[in-house]
């Protein structure tokens, strides 16, 4: 097997990426995560999506929720509450001890990508996950005239707002993180993660010369449709899509992807759509999607990677 790349989000992409690791040589895995979402809280760097990909990697992660680390306490949270700081944004005490090693290591100059792969590392994750970017880029919601942090819309006002447009602050001049665009162009097979097109991966195609280098790689281009019979298993990326204008459906997903993409894995549930999708020039395997656990991210893993 060669080199295997995947774009990746959070919780929808580490559940595929945790049935990969299990039937090929993490070695060959290099991950490109989302770093649109990244905030820094109580004067902390956080990646949530990098940290919910190395959590369920390192097998940590608190299965229920999708993020976070099993069996956390919030014993400093509640602290900070009573010392009058807000606490929205629910860091776990297990879970803090890795943004303060990602904070140190970054503030000995570091880089983002330095620093996750010393934290792989750590964790005994052998997959290789990048940052999309040592620069920062960040998703700014547009609701109307209102202006969003990612987090402010995601966590602390529940998706609750209609989203309008979205915009990757600094993404113009972004560069790749090391490594990624002859990953990309080295490849065997890429495989676009069901994230949140608009959210999760979106933001890593914002930075021009991946996207440019997907569009010529010679490697095979799967996705995996995160919609199912017209909604999200997780999120607000139907809601999203919906009021950008774009169809929220497998065939939508596999439309937004088109430029590049060569097969879409989507449910059975949307087996409908399977000769429009074919009329984008894209290939279609149509199978049961959706992982409830690791028994069905290994079927679906093994999906994605015998589709001819």
């Amino acid at each position: 097997m060669g080199l295997i790349v995947a774009l990746a989000g959070g919780v929808g992409a580490a559940r595929l990426l945790r049935g990969l690791v299990q039937i090929i040589q993490p070695e060959d895995l290099v991950i490109v995560g989302n770093t649109g979402d990244d905030v820094e809280v109580y004067g902390l760097h956080i990646s949530p999506d990098l940290d919910i990909v190395m959590y369920t990697l390192a097998g940590i992660v608190d299965g229920a929720k999708g993020w976070g680390v099993s069996g956390d306490t919030f014993e400093c949270l509640e602290t900070l509450g009573k010392l009058g700081f807000e606490t929205w944004f629910k860091l776990g005490d297990r879970d803090l001890a890795i943004h303060i090693v990602r904070t140190k290591i970054l503030k000995e100059g570091k880089t983002l990508s330095q620093a996750s792969a010393e934290l792989c590392k750590m964790l005994g994750i052998k997959a290789r996950l990048v940052p999309m970017s040592n620069d920062p880029v960040r998703t700014k919601i547009l609701s109307g005239k209102l202006i969003l942090d990612f987090q402010e819309y995601f966590v602390k006002r529940g998706t609750k707002d209609d989203v309008t447009d979205v915009v990757f602050e600094g993404a113009e001049k972004a560069k790749p993180a090391p490594g990624i665009l002859e990953a990309i162009k080295e490849a065997e097979r890429v495989v676009i993660c069901p994230s949140n097109p608009i959210l999760s991966i979106a933001p890593i195609l914002s930075i021009s010369m991946i996207e440019d280098q997907l569009k010529s790689t010679d490697a095979y281009v799967v996705g995996v449709s995160p919609i199912v019979g017209g909604k999200t298993i997780k999120g607000p990326a139907d809601r999203i899509m919906t009021t950008m204008g774009l169809e929220a459906s497998a065939y939508g997903v596999a439309r937004y992807y088109e430029d590049f993409l060569d097969r879409i894995i989507i449910d059975k549930a949307d087996e409908h759509h399977k000769d429009r999708i074919r009329e984008l020039g894209v290939k279609v395997t149509t199978t049961n999607t959706i992982m409830k656990n690791l028994e069905d991210s290994i079927r679906l893993a093994r999906v994605v990677m015998k589709a001819p």
